[in-house]
């Protein structure tokens, strides 16, 4: 199915010399807020994918007093094209920073948290022993908190997904991505059957699920219509789009910058398509406005 308005056209960007178009452009991070939860995350030797993955809204989120942990530590064993994680053999398991995350969410005083992760795949469990831990953990001390957990695809092993089902977090959110055709280059350990696999079966077990995609990896707009529609066919129900941008020259290159008017238009085709929310625009990411997806 193409797109049946007429796409902007915009320069590639090689010719913008570097910069960036006017609606990619943010703030430097700062502000009192924001000093207080990067002290509050160091203090307690918590890592952040919103520090970690190099987030553009990392500003807004923190100065609203919210931020997306990610435990596991800082280390992964996969090595996607378009991750500023770094890569390598992680640390040994920290089986306290279930207590930690849970505290930090407590002195927040939460009223939405999100946790994520690094992939563990050296693991047999896939790290999900201590995921269930932690979203039980910070249920005990933050009971009126929601909680929303981004996971990995635990390289489609159900055993590893139903613990983190079986710990009943209010949304089940895992990240597609891009389109099947750019998986070896953008995520070379991941398979897209396994990405739908978690989805599939989350819903299956009544979680509200959620997933995200890149726009600007060299996908065609056609391609983005597909993945919503095999989205729709496992029911997903949030669908946040946003612009890849490349972390560091040793990623992938950016493709293009996808027009405000684009991220409008998918927006309203996975509405009209049935997902319940669809947060769709260059600067959204997986954890961006999360608080209003429960």
């Amino acid at each position: 199915m193409e797109p049946t308005f007429e796409l902007p056209v915009l320069p590639p960007p090689e010719q913008l010399q570097g910069r960036r178009p006017e609606w990619l452009k943010v703030r430097a991070p700062g502000g009192e807020d924001y000093a207080r939860v990067k002290s509050m995350m160091r203090s307690k030797a918590l890592h952040t994918v919103c520090e970690e993955a190099r987030c553009p809204n990392i500003t807004e989120c923190w100065n609203a007093g919210t931020a997306t942990f990610m435990i596991h530590g800082d280390t992964c064993t996969r090595s996607c094209g378009f991750c500023a994680v770094k890569t390598g053999r992680p640390l040994a398991v920290d089986t306290d920073e279930p207590r930690r995350v849970a505290e930090a969410v407590a002195s927040m005083s939460l009223k939405h948290c999100v946790i994520t992760s690094v992939n563990r795949d050296e693991m047999k469990d896939g790290g999900s022993t201590i995921w269930a831990e932690t979203i039980q953990r910070t249920r005990e001390l933050s009971p009126s908190t929601t909680i929303e957990v981004l996971i990995p695809d635990f390289k489609g092993n159900m055993e590893n997904l139903q613990r983190i089902i079986d710990a009943r977090p209010d949304i089940l959110n895992h990240n597609t991505e891009t389109v099947p055709r750019l998986y070896r280059p953008v995520r070379p350990q991941g398979k897209f059957h396994w990405t739908l696999d978690v989805l599939r079966e989350s819903k299956r077990q009544g979680m509200r699920t959620k997933t995200g995609v890149m726009l600007g990896l060299g996908e065609t707009p056609a391609e983005v219509i597909d993945v919503m529609k095999e989205l729709r066919a496992v029911n997903v129900d949030i669908l946040t789009l946003g612009q890849y941008l490349q972390p560091t020259k040793n990623h992938l290159p950016v493709d293009r910058f996808v027009h405000p008017d684009e991220f409008a238009h998918y927006r309203t085709v996975g509405l009209d398509m049935g997902f319940a929310i669809v947060e769709s625009g260059p600067l959204v990411r997986s954890s961006y406005h999360a608080e209003r997806h429960v």
